[in-house]
């Protein structure tokens, strides 16, 4: 095993620039997660790295060798796509063992390896089959296996679970993730799935337009996004984004919005106040009042989406749509009023030019 690091690699496609500059370490036996839009560069990154791309410009490294210009069979990689890309004319057991043929290990070695590793993603009773007698979801557990199998230094995935369906696609994830820690293996995992991304990483390098946007642990990357566009791409729903300005007049701050204003509690208003700004907020930080009370922001309901463990509303303050989460219980009816209270301690703000966070101190 072995860690990672690209240092400022570019890739350009004619006109079009896949990555830009892009810096990035990944500690031996870390699960990074690349996660962004289709055409942000992350699965050219991942091949800049197997050896599938050559880099115009930049290095990358795996563990302290340079494998900038090395060919992909001297990388000791592992690869597992989206297409699962299982040799149909072959055994299980054979496509387990197709990598360690061509490592030349010795027959033993290969039927004790393929056992163990097939015992491992429970399919040890199928290694007689063929693919097509097998479902798609045991099809990308052989294309795993034998990408484990080879014991390599670092093992790439490129969205391997996005042709299963939404059940199969949590129950894999789970046991993938567990699978992996158990395995101590460094893991780069390219998906466009938030939340495959905040469920499994070690970290999670968000990608926009060929660079990263912020590289943190998922809990860092959901409850304090970088700027508007990792908020409002990480989290389901995304981040509520409203103009906002903090006054202040010898009292306490005060939070004026398109639609209402607060008392801005736990900050001094030092570095917001005289900005334009944009408060950011989570579903789950707002809570909601059916009956009017003094400091509360008011707002009309539009939608209410009943999804089981709670309840998605979709509320109008002034000209902006917030979504908001409430328990199962509160089901306000649309066009009604409520009341909103806005957690301080979970407003996010971001300066309205640049999208960038804005630092508040506390008093």
């Amino acid at each position: 095993m072995a860690g990672v690091r690209f240092e400022q690699v570019s890739k350009i496609f004619g006109k079009v620039v896949a990555t830009n500059d892009v810096s990035l370490e990944i500690a031996d036996g870390e699960f990074m997660v690349l996660l962004g839009p289709s055409g942000c560069g992350k699965t050219t990154l991942l091949r800049c790295l197997a050896g599938l791309e050559k880099v115009d410009a930049g290095h990358v490294f795996i563990g302290d060798r340079e494998v900038t210009a090395l060919p992909p069979g001297r990388r000791r990689i592992a690869m597992v796509f989206q297409s699962y890309a299982v040799f149909p004319h072959m055994s299980l057991y054979d496509n387990i063992a197709f990598g360690l043929k061509m490592q030349k290990e010795s027959k033993a070695a290969i039927r004790e390896r393929v056992e163990s590793v097939a015992a491992l993603v429970h399919i040890e009773d199928l290694l007689d089959r063929y693919p097509a007698q097998i479902s798609g979801g045991q099809r990308q557990r052989v294309a795993l296996a034998r990408a484990i199998a080879t014991k390599a230094d670092v093992l790439l995935m490129d969205e391997p679970l996005s042709n299963l369906d939404a059940l199969l696609r949590m129950e894999m994830r789970a046991e993938l993730k567990a699978l992996l820690r158990q395995l101590g293996t460094t893991t780069i995992y390219v998906t466009h799935d938030q939340v495959e991304a905040l469920s499994m990483g070690d970290r999670i390098a968000v990608m926009k337009a060929g660079v990263i946007a912020q590289v943190d642990t998922p809990l860092a990357v959901y409850d304090h996004p970088a700027d508007t566009y990792v908020g409002g791409f990480v989290g389901t729903p995304p981040m509520n984004f409203i103009d906002a300005e903090v006054h202040q007049n010898g009292g306490p701050p005060v939070v004026r919005l398109n639609g209402g204003s607060f008392p801005l509690a736990g900050s001094d208003g030092r570095g917001l106040t005289g900005r334009l700004l944009t408060l950011g907020i989570r579903a789950e930080a707002i809570q909601v009042r059916s009956a009017e009370v003094d400091g509360l922001v008011r707002a009309r309901v539009v939608v209410v989406e009943p999804l089981g463990s709670h309840n998605l509303l979709t509320v109008r303050l002034g000209d902006d749509l917030l979504k908001v989460s409430t328990p199962p219980d509160l089901y306000p009816a649309p066009d009604s009023d409520v009341w909103l209270a806005l957690d301080p301690a979970r407003i996010r703000w971001m300066d309205r030019e640049t999208g960038d966070a804005v630092a508040a101190t506390t008093g």
